[in-house]
Parts: C-alpha cells; structure tokens; sequence
C-alpha cells in the first residue's frame, strides 16, 4: 500500500504550485509528513501549539485549505469535521480507519476498472471520481 509523498523540499514544492513557502505553510507540512492518520484543522492547531508554534486556529484551517486547493493534501470527512492527510502525488483511493482515523493510499486500477463500468452501463462519460473505502483496521480491529 502506498503510502503519503515523502515531498523532499517542501518549499519548491509549494513555489512550484504557485504558493508562497511561508513559515505556517512549511510548519503545517512538516506536520504532516509523518502522520498516517488524517487531521482536523483544530486537532493540528492543539498540536502546534502545545509544541510551541503560536500559529492561530484560523492560520492553521486556511493554509490546510489552500494546501488542499493545490493538491498537496487529501481531505476526508470525520465525524462532521473536515479532515487532512498529505496525499501521494499519483491518483489513488484511500482506506480509512473509522476508529483511529488510520489513512493508507491504495492504487487505482481496480477501482477504475469498476468506475468505468458502472458509467458505461448507465450511458456515462467519466471525468472523474473519488473513492474511499471506510472500515476497521486490522491494528483496531484485533
């Protein structure tokens, strides 16, 4: 299973997408690069700020906005709330984890075998999809 880009240099990354690489947005990234797990935007602003960054809730839901506008996260809907993960830089779908909130990036080809499919059947044209699948892991499950 795939897993979330490792984004090497985060900061030509971001010029590359027309962003400027301010110090939230690289916060915010570095951030995510180590989570498998998606996250609120008031979730990552506890966790800035017990580490010390003094970073406001709304700096933290707008720049986790404008990196998901620019593709850099995947966005999910937990409990009600949008959710974050930094995402890989190929199409994939994704395994969620409804007790730990665990996010794994699973390719595309199966599912785009039955996107396909099932449009044809009802006389569709694809130009695009999104698929996540939700369950229990194995790590909760056991």
């Amino acid at each position: 299973m795939a897993t979330a880009a490792p984004l090497q240099a985060p900061d030509d990354a971001l010029r590359g997408a027309g962003l400027r690489a301010t110090r939230q947005r690289l916060t915010v990234l570095e951030s995510l690069r180590e989570r498998n797990d998606s996250v609120t935007a008031q979730d990552l602003h506890m966790e800035l700020r017990q580490a010390g960054e003094p970073v406001g809730l709304t700096t933290v839901y707008r720049t986790l906005t404008s990196l998901a506008e620019a593709g850099f996260l995947d966005t999910f809907n937990r409990d009600g709330e949008q959710a974050f993960r930094l995402c890989g830089n190929t199409h994939h779908h994704h395994l969620v984890c409804e007790t730990c909130n665990k996010v794994e990036e699973i390719g595309a080809d199966e599912v785009e075998r039955w996107v396909t499919k099932i449009a044809a059947r009802h006389g569709y044209q694809v130009t695009g999809h999104r698929a996540d699948i939700f369950g229990i892991c194995a790590g909760c499950s056991g």
